[in-house]
């Protein structure tokens, strides 16, 4: 049973130690989509904390990042993971629909003020164009 719950704690941390290097990485690249990409898990992550107590949240959306971290988290998969980048992609494409709900039910200014990063990371999320894109 110690031996259990050491590899889940090791696992822990590496998987903490992981989103800390990518956070570090993400914060030294230049502006651009990469740079993007790899704040976004942070930036999902932190806005789900800041908005699961919010009271002009709806339970619908409450619901929705709910399942989306049960998605990401259970071991069952309609990909396997072991597929070379086709794997995390039932992952990824139910995170962003998941969570493309939910953002669509909490008004725009709680929803902004809970995006820590780059608003047009957000509104490429949501479908919406920045109001500073080319028509």
């Amino acid at each position: 049973m110690q031996a259990w719950l050491t590899t889940i704690a090791v696992a822990l941390a590496v998987w903490a130690l992981l989103c800390v290097v990518m956070v570090v990485v993400a914060r030294r690249l230049p502006p651009g989509l990469l740079r993007q990409v790899l704040e976004f898990l942070p930036s999902c992550v932190s806005t789900a904390r800041t908005l699961r107590r919010h009271p002009q949240v709806p339970r619908s959306a409450r619901v929705a990042m709910v399942v989306a971290v049960v998605w990401v988290v259970s071991p069952i998969d309609l990909l396997p993971e072991f597929l070379p980048v086709i794997g995390p992609l039932d992952d990824v494409l139910a995170v962003v629909l998941l969570l493309r709900f939910a953002a669509r039910r909490v008004p725009p200014p709680v929803l902004r003020a809970a995006w820590p990063t780059d608003p047009r990371l957000l509104e490429r999320v949501l479908g919406r164009r920045p109001p500073d894109a080319p028509a």
